[in-house]
């Protein structure tokens, strides 16, 4: 049995970001997407990556890779610049107002340091969903 890896569709679900030794721990990077989309890459303390959409939902401005990074109850956030709503790093939602969220990226790292954003939320863990069948 052989198992076909498709380049091309790789290419089309990550896009290279940066070397992991250029992010600084508990600092944010605006990332823009092919789709012209922008995300907030953040390293945190213990050198995990996480990505959030970088639109602050509520103040309307491409800030929160600007954001600062904390935690709350020991889970990763990050503070809106604007006005200070926290967003978990997790889930993407807003911990300050009930049913605002942004959306969560995955990252990925490459054997070279090379720091990967998935180029929409449905990239889970290197694969995509299946389309549902009708």
């Amino acid at each position: 049995m052989t198992l076909a890896f498709d380049l091309h569709r790789w290419t089309r679900d990550w896009t290279p970001a940066c070397a992991f030794d250029r992010l600084q721990p508990l600092r944010g990077v605006a990332v823009l997407l092919p789709d012209q989309v922008q995300v907030a890459l953040f390293r945190l303390a213990d050198d995990s990556l996480r990505a959030v959409g970088n639109i602050d939902p509520i103040g309307r401005a491409a800030v929160l890779s600007r954001g600062i990074v904390g935690d709350r109850n020991g889970f990763p956030v990050v503070a809106s610049p604007l006005k200070k709503q926290a967003f978990s790093l997790i889930d993407g939602r807003c911990l300050d107002v009930d049913g605002i969220r942004v959306p969560v990226f995955a990252t990925r790292i490459g054997i070279d340091g090379t720091v990967f954003v998935a180029n929409t939320p449905d990239v889970r863990f290197g694969r995509r969903p299946e389309p549902a069948v009708k």
